[in-house]
């Protein structure tokens, strides 16, 4: 099954109509994993579907979460 199949099934399964850039959030999970440390991956990636869905839930919602969490993840390297 493909990544986009798991998506779809997933997101049906849970009710839930989202728009999703599955390369960002891999790349964020990536960032996480690589900067901070390897369990956090998991955890950003959560965080940032929660927050994304307090703001509203839009595709730009879920962005901003995902630029705002990646930024602070690779700045733990500077």
């Amino acid at each position: 099954m493909s990544l986009q199949e798991w998506n779809d099934r997933l997101a049906e399964a849970l009710g839930v109509e989202v728009e999703v850039d599955i390369a960002a959030v891999l790349d964020l999970a990536r960032d996480a994993a690589h900067h901070v440390e390897r369990p956090a991956a998991p955890l950003t990636t959560f965080l940032v579907g929660y927050a994304a869905a307090m703001r509203g839930g839009s595709a730009e919602d879920l962005a901003d979460c995902i630029d705002l969490a990646a930024d602070l993840a690779t700045a733990e390297d500077s």
